[in-house]
């Protein structure tokens, strides 16, 4: 049984990188405030410390066992708007106030003013980098058209679909260049299907398929995340979740569409076993860490949770993995927890 990270993983001490997982309250109101400044602040050593901060990563993951791996996003201020940074069309200079996740926090966000369209090539380089650092294979992750439509602030487009059709056409050419390079694990994360399953089942699944658009090549597994949200800190009590049944609403769609692999959080809080039964053709990648609790799960946990699941889908279809990025936890945790799981689906082998 394979094993593979969701994205973000503890950025290490020594790189004082404001992201999601580390402001307070009035902070998160302006996650795009400390970037271009705090990066300024690195000066000429700022790809060297970007650099040395993914060895970092990569070596606790490999230390860990896992399969696939990730940079841990190591250069992002928060996955959504790192990318936005590299598209045309989005002014972060123009940051307007707006809900996001199904009200749950508000913000002022980048805007957009024109039409969006890719820019430069940017994670091809970013990829080659980190790849050259591994012998296993690393995964590039990418947020999805629906997830950065609720990111950021629309003053252009009449409508959120059409915003979203334009996105993907981006987004697919950058993953066009990754694979053109070599990638073969791409990722494209879309928690707002969770938060808005009507809008993802009327055009945000067709709008994910054509960031895959063109993609023929069988050895590249073409990937979808969907967590339910996370907290605003560590070990938070009933923070606002995406409903547990908006995995039921869209699991037969994205069944039938042209991914590969679908992630799904299962940790946090088990889905009803019954929707396991609607994934009958693609891998599924099943969330067995807690990412916001300081708990450490065991591996009799794990393994019982795996078992069950086994009674729907094939081993060599399920993945093992954290529900979502690792941010939160402090690195010695996020190594525990990931040994912990390593372990435990080994048994499975």
């Amino acid at each position: 049984m394979l094993t593979t990270v969701i994205g973000a993983y503890p950025k290490p001490s020594f790189l004082n990188l404001t992201d999601w997982f580390n402001t307070n309250k009035t902070d998160k109101k302006y996650p795009t405030k400390y970037y271009n400044e705090e990066i300024n602040d690195f000066g000429k050593n700022a790809e060297d410390l970007f650099l040395k901060a993914t060895k970092q990563v990569i070596k606790d993951q490999e230390l860990c066992g896992l399969d696939i791996i990730t940079d841990g996003e190591v250069r992002r201020e928060n996955y959504v708007h790192y990318h936005c940074r590299h598209l045309l069309g989005i002014d972060f200079s123009f940051l307007t106030e707006k809900p996001a996740r199904s009200g749950s926090y508000t913000s002022f966000l980048p805007t957009i003013v024109s039409k969006v369209e890719a820019d430069k090539p940017f994670l091809v380089d970013e990829w080659k980098k980190n790849q050259s650092l591994t012998k296993k294979d690393l995964k590039i992750t990418i947020p999805g058209p629906l997830t950065i439509t609720d990111t950021v602030a629309n003053k252009f487009y009449k409508t959120d679909e059409e915003l979203g059709f334009d996105l993907a056409k981006a987004i697919n050419i950058e993953v066009k260049r990754l694979v053109e390079a070599g990638c073969k694990y791409i990722q494209i994360d879309e928690p707002l299907f969770a938060r808005k399953p009507e809008e993802a089942l009327n055009y945000g699944i067709r709008n994910l398929e054509i960031c895959f658009e063109g993609i023929n090549n069988p050895k590249i597994e073409k990937i979808m995340h969907m967590c339910c949200g996370y907290p605003d800190k560590l070990d938070a009590i009933n923070y606002p979740k995406a409903p547990l049944d908006s995995y039921k609403k869209i699991s037969k769609q994205l069944d039938s569409s042209i991914l590969d692999a679908i992630s799904i959080e299962d940790a946090h809080r088990y889905n009803d076993e019954e929707i396991f039964e609607d994934f009958k053709n693609k891998k599924l990648i099943l969330g067995l860490i807690k990412i916001a609790s300081s708990k450490e799960e065991t591996e009799q946990e794990i393994e019982q949770r795996i078992k069950a699941i086994l009674r729907y889908i094939d081993k060599e279809r399920l993945i093992a993995a954290p529900d979502c990025g690792l941010g939160f936890l402090p690195r010695e945790l996020a190594i525990k927890k990931l040994t912990t799981m390593v372990n435990a689906a080994r048994k499975f082998i």
